[in-house]
């Protein structure tokens, strides 16, 4: 990992919040761990977090290129990341179109009802 690297893709990460600002969101959370931990360190924490909305919206928008996670699977970025993370994001960016919104809600369904 080269630290060039690291940063310019710390510095798309901050520039995605302007992106949604701009949208009408502002991933403040988001912004927030992209500045404590990094860009690159804030992407391999959130890939894997149930309930983040940020990519839904961006693809509402039909901004979903702008995404952290189009940005995990692009090419000169790769090597930043695991072959499970960056298949993560890939998932994500297929799935969300078809999976419900989660709009950071967690929903528990009863997995074994008691037998009467």
């Amino acid at each position: 990992m080269t630290k060039s690297l690291q940063a310019k893709f710390h510095a798309e990460m901050l520039a995605l919040y302007d992106h949604c600002a701009r949208l009408g969101f502002r991933p403040v959370l988001f912004r927030r761990l992209v500045i404590l931990n990094g860009g690159v360190e804030a992407a391999k924490e959130l890939v894997f977090k149930p309930g983040t909305t940020g990519l839904e919206r961006l693809m509402d928008a039909g901004k979903a290129a702008l995404s952290m996670e189009a940005a995990m699977v692009r090419a000169d970025y790769r090597s930043l990341f695991t072959p499970l993370e960056i298949k993560e994001a890939a998932r994500r960016l297929e799935g969300t179109a078809s999976r419900e919104r989660s709009r950071g809600r967690l929903t528990a369904t009863v997995t074994n009802p008691k037998q009467a």
